[in-house]
């Protein structure tokens, strides 16, 4: 008990459970913008599974993660139009739609994995973001070596979080979004486009 004990409270599971967190981070934020302006996207697991596939395909193949994440980006936003398509243009359940997207998107990342890589009897592999210290701020005890050696993507969650925030409650962006989740019809007096922002 002690030994697993002992192997839960090391520093690099810590600075794991950070790093492996930075792709929901990103997802979360989407989704709560989503939720907030009234659309539920139940899809959202499929699509990261599809983002993460293309992603990675796209950084084997060019030898650019940045290249990677870009891919994975507009593979999320190209899904999560389909998403908005069907629930805000065609009106169609959102927990249908949601469920079918998952479907759809994780079925074409099994698809496309399968028509790229095959069977290979070894999987492919690329080189993960390096951690990048912070000066000083990497020396503090405990916390140090847990929240300032990350990758450069876990530091760019770090700041997304604030500036959603940010854009949720402190501009008229964020307010125009809230209130055509909280109330469309007096968003839509207001001359707030609903279905714009929905998208």
């Amino acid at each position: 008990m002690e030994e697993i004990i002992s192997q839960i409270f090391q520093v690099g599971f810590f600075t794991a459970i950070i790093r492996i967190a930075t792709p929901f981070v990103f997802a979360t934020i989407g989704e709560l913008f989503a939720e907030r302006s009234g659309v539920l996207n139940l899809g959202i697991e499929g699509i990261m599974l599809f983002g993460a596939m293309t992603g990675f395909s796209t950084a084997y193949f060019t030898n650019s993660l940045w290249l990677g994440i870009l891919a994975a980006m507009l593979t999320g936003m190209l899904m999560a139009a389909l998403m908005g398509f069907l629930t805000v243009s065609m009106g169609l359940s959102q927990h249908v739609s949601g469920i079918g997207i998952t479907m759809l998107s994780t079925g074409f990342a099994f698809f496309f994995y399968r028509l790229i890589f095959g069977q290979p009897s070894t999987l492919p592999n690329i080189e993960a973001f390096k951690p990048v210290g912070i000066p000083i701020l990497k020396d503090i005890p405990l916390i140090g070596p847990i929240l300032f050696e990350q990758t450069a993507l876990t530091y760019l969650a770090f700041a997304v979080v604030p500036l959603a925030a940010f854009l949720l409650y402190q501009t008229p962006w964020g307010l125009n979004l809230r209130t055509v989740g909280e109330n469309p019809h007096a968003a839509d007096s207001a001359g707030v486009s609903v279905s714009g922002m929905r998208y």
